[in-house]
């Protein structure tokens, strides 16, 4: 028999799971390509509403002051896009820029269609930067055009590139479907733009904004192009451009969009696009909050935080907005910390980190909980009286031990829905 060496305490790892933070990535080798700094940007306002958000002026403002109070001063989330098509909308942005010149911590931008026709409606609207979509694969360039092609559509960016720098605005060219693009119209394209805004000087060099449009980007370097999100980056990085200079819009069509995020950053991309909870269209957009608990595990963040509690008031708002998140969903859904299991909450009774992937109760305020079913035992029930009255009950306790008889008699007669705290607190007081 090989001998299991005993340590004289146990080994929680804590370089990588520290017991005051997220998880953090313990290096055996940082990544050469890796940014000095990376943040997010935020799109809800635009693509949240196109994924189905059904959003007043208000209800924009909202969002914007809820995530203001997410990222206060760390500079985790730098800008929101917001539409311009509609007066609704014109009057969010004009509420989140007077907020910005008050001192708001995200700087509004707008997203418009690379045309200009549309240039000329951000002209007065007192912004420094907006979107622009330029789609860049042949599925677009082909079909969106008459007669199409990749000449006809570049020509059309590039006016419009042209007026918003005389404009005095800096564009962000939204690189539509590049995961399905060919670098025979991208590389040209963007050295083009370059050449455009070479005698414009610093604050209007344009920035390019990679979209994995149909969520078909993989995280690996060993595919070929287009798919490949590492070698995405290489290529614009040959083309003299800065990791600040960059940005990746994913979606989660194909489940990698978290995966294809932090591929993204590990290859020079600074910025990230998403959404707060990932609303967005189809499957959803980016979710921030998850490529900013990973950004802090990879050592950016370490003076200043954002504030993860402050997203709970969103999920409210959402809740509020009949477009609640799903129960399941990541770090914030109602039943993320909620474990149904007895063997789980048999381990939260006698050390609460065997089943906490961190300290969440104190980094996003939000419970760890069980609910109880045939399955989750007198183990369930001493962690709720536990959690909801401060009693520690032993597994042979009268009170508990009726409570208990209870619970396996509503089981046994065919219930199939679990029993929370309130259902279970008048019998264990009764008992």
């Amino acid at each position: 028999m090989h001998t299991i060496p005993e340590p004289d305490k146990p080994e929680y790892f804590l370089k990588s799971f520290p017991r005051d933070t997220f998880p953090t990535y313990d290096w055996t080798e940082r990544p050469a390509t890796l940014p000095d700094d990376a943040w997010t940007t935020e799109t809800t306002h635009r693509d949240g509403q196109q994924g189905g958000l059904p959003l007043s002026t208000e209800q924009s403002l909202k969002i914007y002051d809820i995530l203001c109070r997410f990222t206060t001063n760390s500079g985790a989330i730098r800008q929101a896009e917001f539409f311009v098509y509609r007066a609704s909308d014109r009057a969010a942005l004009e509420g989140a820029l007077e907020r910005y010149r008050s001192g708001a911590p995200i700087e509004p931008t707008t997203w418009i269609r690379a045309t200009a026709k549309d240039v000329v409606l951000i002209q007065s609207l007192g912004i420094r930067e907006t979107g622009m979509l330029a789609s860049a694969s042949d599925y677009h360039t082909f079909h969106k055009f008459k007669p199409g092609g990749r000449n006809q559509a570049a020509q059309t960016y590039l006016d419009a590139v042209r007026m918003t720098l005389d404009a005095g605005i800096r564009p962000r060219l939204h690189l539509e479907d590049a995961t399905r693009a060919s670098m025979d119209f991208m590389r040209p394209f963007i050295q083009n733009v370059q050449e455009i805004s070479a005698s414009y000087g610093p604050e209007l060099r344009p920035k390019f904004r990679v979209c994995d449009t149909m969520g078909l980007g993989l995280p690996f370097e060993d595919v070929a192009l287009p798919r490949s999100i590492p070698r995405i980056f290489q290529e614009m990085h040959r083309l003299g451009l800065q990791s600040s200079d960059l940005e990746f819009h994913p979606h989660n069509d194909t489940w990698l969009v978290v995966a294809n995020c932090l591929a993204a950053v590990r290859a020079g991309c600074s910025v990230i696009n998403g959404t707060s909870l990932g609303k967005g269209e189809r499957t959803g957009n980016a979710p921030l909050e998850a490529v900013l608990l990973h950004l802090i595990g990879m050592g950016y963040y370490q003076e200043q935080q954002p504030c993860f509690p402050a997203l709970n008031e969103l999920v409210q708002l959402y809740d509020e907005m009949n477009e609640p998140v799903p129960p399941k969903y990541p770090l914030y859904g109602r039943d993320a910390h909620r474990t149904r299991a007895g063997v789980h909450a048999d381990g939260l009774n006698k050390f609460w980190w065997m089943y906490a992937p961190f300290n969440v109760p104190e980094l996003l305020d939000r419970p760890l909980e069980v609910s109880l079913t045939k399955e989750s035992g007198l183990a369930g029930l001493i962690f709720l009286v536990r959690q909801h009255t401060g009693r520690e009950l032993s597994k042979d306790d009268a009170q508990l031990q009726k409570a208990y008889t209870w619970l396996m008699q509503e089981f046994d007669a065919g219930r199939q829905t679990s029993v929370e705290w309130e259902e279970i607190e008048p019998i264990i007081n009764r008992a």
